[in-house]
């Protein structure tokens, strides 16, 4: 046998409630017998086959209702006008149907209790609204019970209809609504019986979402009721501003009930609240009167903002009437369909109640505004006295009228907008079809079942479908109406507001249209849209980055080679293949070669410079040729020159090479013929300071005929030039100049296409380091023979060319290495100016002094010269030579006719030597 467990204690928990629930309902069927028809609980009535039972309020508060400590009669006060107005118009609109014989021989009736916007007061209202025989009985099966009212039209606010919805569920009958809007009213498990001519508020708070994200509203500031209505809307407000990356700087809570003690206290801490944040859209989730309360503190501290309004005050004539309200700022919100009739407004400027009816609230209303009580206008009125607010409704002919019951006038009409009432005509209007479909009318009489259950109302209901002054309705699988919600915008009137539409936001599209034509905002007195956000907008180059909410961000810009093409991106995007972009860019292109191209000014200057130096080079080869019998000639060696102008000439083409776009053949082309030119002009340069050298180097004789044995010209020039040729090829094969692979820079747009001169600089560091000392040998020498004169040598020439060249490329080394992206300009330029240096200092003088002849002395002549000045002398002895045998030995034995001579004497100026210091003098043949 399986051991039996404890009883379930959901089975005692569900007893429990129930017992609780019919605890309630004998209570309320208690007060039923208490009360009469006609106490305050239902103060209209009138007669018909099928009763309606319209659930609103006349006044905003119970008296007292924190201390109430019995179950004794609630005591209503603070006549409430605009919700008196919808009563009013469910009644006319019954009065409508009835005299247009929509029911044919079927009349519709009405009774009205007053909520006085208390939940408490509602569920009492309702007992009677379902009384059977002046009592409610309790059954366990409902399905035949047949109250006398078939359905509740109500009521005003969530919280109260959430509460009777729950009771009615019990009776199946049906709640028809035209201003509740909370969100779980739509949850057919809970509340099957509730049906609405309006949207729900997870429609509404799409629509907030929807204009705060079209105006650009992400930072906002949220206060609420703590009622049904207050609670729900405000959750769904928070599932659609995540939705749409709105965010709330603060969300403040407040008694929904008017009565409560705190209520003025709590409006002034929100007050405060509002004031020390910067926020400056704050939506109010709030009862209209709530609204009222706290616009006065915000009038009060003069505190401006823009106030997002839901459907309960949007369009609130008494707070649009409200003095001082145009310092509030912008009031912006949603309202349900709404639209003027005028048979309605007929009605207004004659209310009476109809025959055979009764109506209370009706003669409240004539003894407020047409009864003459003076003395509540002093300084100290009696306690029977209205509020100040209501004293305002006083008729300034209400001390010369005999009878107020029967007067009338236009002030609901005016003082009022009716066109608000229009949905409880709908609602109304819906139940009329419904009836007609269940009583089975025809065009002459109803045939059905005059007192049916209401559950079989509720079903026929539900499905529904009609027009109605040009708009179709229906309800859908929750029992909601979707249409669209009105945008509307409190213009300033004067000193008062009137609402304005500005747009829509349609219900099944989810789309609002707003006109923003000829609007002007209060807060910027101008039609630009006030801003309400923590941060600035992200321009697009840009994204944001979170502080401590999303909404709260500083910008930062994209970096290098990603993009964001829009506004407020959180991440930047990559850029594609073959694109790129510079920080903060909104956009990829493609990135910019960057060569020395022909069409640009400095390749242009540069490619005229080596052309011109080979032009130059042409003439300068012209001019040897044909003055090669020229003194000036013969001592510069014209073979010489001609092999170094073809040297100069290889460098000068290989300047050529570097412009244009770049390729491998080119990069290698251009360094080996620079590197074999050059090498060429500069060892032919060796030669010749080593050839002043030689010819006058303090060594003995025997020394210097063996150094003048290794005096080879063609084989120096040869060989040195060879080795160059050697270093080309080994660079060539293991450190070969290319294209430079290295990428561009991540902050240029610019893809540099430029020669690498191989992975490791060290062929072609190499290269110029031979030259280099190929050079700085040629400048020594030179340095050696600097006191040969001009005449019989070129040291002079020599040294400032060599020096030239060793000048530029040590500039150029750090230059080149500091600065890659010019690196290929740069070396051309050195090249550029190393040739044209040597071009100056070793052609063009030649070439001057053969074109105009030369004016020194001829080597024969100066030797005549120290013959005749010294005399005949003897033959020296001991390795020393007379100037007869040294002139010998020039002119016979070392130096042939066409060859030169250099010779270097210690003498003093103007080129004459002294015995003595002829005894030093050497003479070497080349």
């Amino acid at each position: 046998m399986p051991k039996r467990g404890p009883p379930d204690s959901s089975f005692f928990s569900s007893f429990s409630s129930f017992f609780s629930f019919w605890a309630l309902v004998v209570l309320i069927t208690e007060r039923v017998h208490a009360c009469d028809f006609l106490q305050p609980a239902c103060g209209a009535r009138a007669p018909g086959d099928v009763v309606l039972g319209i659930l609103l309020p006349s006044h905003r508060t119970v008296n007292a209702l924190e201390e109430r400590v019995r179950p004794e009669s609630f005591h209503c006060s603070d006549f409430d006008l605009e919700s008196f107005l919808n009563s009013l118009a469910i009644i006319h609109e019954i009065e409508v149907i009835n005299a247009a014989g929509f029911l044919p021989g079927v009349r519709l009736g009405y009774l009205m209790c007053d909520t006085c916007s208390s939940t408490s007061k509602a569920m009492q209202s309702v007992g009677h609204l379902l009384e059977v025989n002046g009592s409610l009985n309790v059954m366990c099966d409902y399905t035949d019970y047949r109250p006398r009212v078939k359905i509740v039209l109500g009521a005003l606010y969530s919280e109260v209809s959430m509460a009777v919805a729950k009771l009615l569920n019990v009776y199946m009958v049906p709640l028809l609504s035209s201003t509740s809007s909370a969100p779980d009213l739509s949850n057919k498990l809970r509340y099957p019986v509730v049906v609405r001519t309006i949207p729900s508020d997870k429609h509404q708070t799409k629509a907030v979402a929807g204009i705060m994200r079209h105006f650009g509203w992400n930072w906002v500031g949220v206060v609420y009721g703590d009622d049904e209505y207050g609670s729900e809307a405000f959750q769904s407000f928070l599932w659609e501003a995540e939705a749409t990356g709105a965010c709330l700087a603060y969300q403040e809570v407040v008694p929904s009930y008017l009565d409560h003690s705190l209520s003025a206290q709590h409006m002034k801490r929100v007050a405060d609240k509002i004031r020390s944040s910067d926020v400056q859209a704050v939506l109010l989730i709030l009862k209209a009167e709530l609204v009222e309360i706290l616009f006065q503190e915000m009038i009060r501290t003069k505190t401006s903002r823009i106030w997002i309004a839901t459907d309960a005050w949007s369009k609130s004539r008494t707070i649009a009437e409200m003095e001082g309200i145009n310092g509030v700022g912008d009031i912006l919100g949603f309202t349900f369909i709404t639209k003027k009739i005028e048979a309605f407004d007929g009605y207004l400027t004659n209310l009476t109640a109809p025959p055979g009816g009764s109506n209370r609230f009706i003669e409240e209303y004539k003894n407020i505004r047409f009864n003459c009580s003076s003395e509540c206008f002093s300084s100290h009125p009696p306690s029977y006295c209205p509020s100040p607010e209501l004293l305002r409704m006083k008729s300034a002919n209400a001390c010369n009228v005999s009878d107020p019951q029967v007067q009338n006038d236009d002030y609901l009409v005016t003082a009022l907008d009716t066109s608000v009432t229009f949905l409880h005509k709908v609602a109304l209007r819906a139940t009329a079809h419904a009836l007609k479909e269940l009583l089975e009318c025809n065009g002459t009489s109803c045939s059905g079942e005059i007192d049916f259950p209401p559950w079989k109302l509720l079903k026929v209901l539900k499905t529904v479908k009609f027009e109605y002054e040009n708009y179709n309705f229906s309800f859908d699988g929750n029992g909601d109406f979707e249409g669209f919600y009105d945008l509307v915008l409190w213009k300033a009137d004067g000193r008062l507001r009137r609402c304005e539409k500005i747009g829509r936001y349609h219900v099944v599209e989810q789309e609002i249209e707003v006109d923003m034509e000829d609007v002007v905002w209060l807060s910027t007195a101008n039609a630009t849209v006030p801003r309400s956000r923590c941060s600035e907008p992200c321009a697009p180059g840009s994204v944001k980055k979170i502080l401590n909410v999303s909404c709260c961000y500083n910008c930062t810009l994209c970096a290098e080679g990603t993009f964001s093409d829009d506004w407020d991106l959180h991440t930047c995007q990559a850029c594609p293949n073959g694109t790129w972009s510079l920080k903060g860019w909104d956009q990829c292109t493609p990135r910019s070669e960057s060569y020395l191209r022909w069409t640009d000014t400095h390749p242009i200057i540069m490619a005229s410079a080596a052309a011109f130096g080979i032009l130059l080079l042409l003439v300068t080869f012209g001019i040897f040729l044909g003055y090669r019998d020229s003194q000036p000639m013969k001592r510069a060696e014209v073979r010489l020159s001609c092999v170094m102008m073809a040297g100069l000439s290889v460098s000068f083409a290989s300047v050529i090479c570097f412009m244009g776009k770049p390729s491998v053949h080119l990069c290698r082309a251009r360094q080996m013929m620079y590197a074999m030119g050059f090498t060429l002009c500069v060892s032919c340069v060796l030669v010749k300071a080593l050839r002043t050298f030689l010819a006058f180097l303090p060594f003995g004789q025997l020394t210097s005929r063996r150094l003048h044995k290794l005096y080879k010209p063609t084989v120096i020039v040869i060989v040195l030039t060879a080795l160059q040729g050697i270093i080309c090829i080994l660079w060539l094969v293991f450190d070969s100049p290319d294209i430079d692979p290295t990428p561009p820079s991540p902050q240029s747009m610019t893809k540099l296409i430029q020669c690498s001169e191989g992975p490791t600089y060290i062929g072609f560091g190499i290269m110029l380091v031979y030259i280099a000392l190929l050079a700085l040998m040629g400048f020594l020498l030179a340095i050696k023979g600097r006191k040969v004169p001009q005449e019989f040598s070129e040291t002079g020439y020599i040294i400032f060319s060599m020096l030239m060249y060793l000048f530029v490329w040590v500039c150029f080394i750090p230059v080149y290495i500091t600065n890659n992206e010019h690196a290929s300009p740069v070396q051309a330029s050195a090249i550029l100016v190393s040739t044209y240096g040597i071009i100056f200092c070793h052609f063009l003088p030649k070439c001057y002094e053969a074109l105009r002849g030369s004016k020194r002395e001829t080597l024969q002549r100066v030797l005549r010269r120290w013959e005749v000045a010294s005399g005949p002398k003897p033959e020296s002895s001991g390795g020393r030579l007379s100037v007869s045998s040294m002139t010998a030995i020039v002119k016979n034995e070392v130096v042939p006719v066409d060859s030169e001579v250099y010779i270097m004497p210690m003498m003093n100026e103007k080129l004459r030597c002294s015995r003595a210091k002829l005894r030093r003098c050497r003479s070497i043949s080349i």
